[in-house]
């Protein structure tokens, strides 16, 4: 489908990346750059993420836990290491005051589940991995904000909401179609005042 959609739009080029592969990371970087010809890179978005529906604390081992921590919380770390020269570039040719996205982002997709304070209304999927794996990336986007910001980027998670994919199921109460255009609203909105926050697909404030 991503090949079909990129032979029908020339503007836009696909990249393979493996999140869990550091090496991987980096050749993608490296690709982008030469993509640009010259110009920075306004907005990284790190989408990738998995999920074990059966992880409980019966259940999660070693192997889960460590499998789940690379892809959703390493990955978004290495991923803005990789591209950080990049962006640091397109924020110091925007003549745009204050943080966005058209200025330079990283948009986390983290979930509600990463939240501790919201977790006894969802605990009925323990899904522990995941869940620790999402509060983990909640943390960095925080410490990203922290550090990043001061460089003009903005660092922001969002949670997408539960979302009728492979991932959430048909059982998940929103659609793609929601869920992504739901987004795509929220990011133009974003501002320095948001910097370091996690937000659902509507634009709202969760609790850590």
């Amino acid at each position: 489908e991503l090949r079909d959609l990129a032979s029908k739009h020339p503007n836009l080029v696909l990249v393979k990346l493996d999140v869990a592969n550091p090496s991987a990371i980096t050749d993608a970087a490296k690709i982008v750059e030469g993509k640009l010809n010259g110009m920075g890179l306004n907005l990284l978005i790190n989408n990738a993420g998995i999920y074990t529906p059966s992880s409980s604390l019966e259940t999660a081992d070693t192997e889960d836990m460590i499998r789940t921590y690379k892809t959703n919380a390493v990955g978004p770390m290495l991923m803005a290491q990789a591209f950080l020269p990049l962006l640091k570039k397109a924020a110091q040719a925007s003549t745009e005051k204050g943080l966005s996205c058209s200025k330079a982002a990283i948009i986390n997709i983290s979930s509600i589940m990463g939240s501790i304070e919201k977790t006894p209304e969802s605990f009925f999927k323990p899904v522990i991995s995941y869940r620790c794996s999402k509060a983990a990336l909640n943390m960095l986007t925080k410490c990203q904000a922290l550090t990043y910001g001061k460089a003009g980027i903005l660092c922001v998670a969002l949670h997408p909401g539960w979302v009728k994919t492979d991932m959430g199921s048909q059982e998940a109460d929103l659609t793609v179609d929601t869920s992504v255009r739901g987004l795509l609203s929220v990011l133009p909105t974003l501002s320095e005042k948001h910097s370091g926050t996690l937000l659902n697909w509507e634009g709202k404030a969760i609790p850590w």
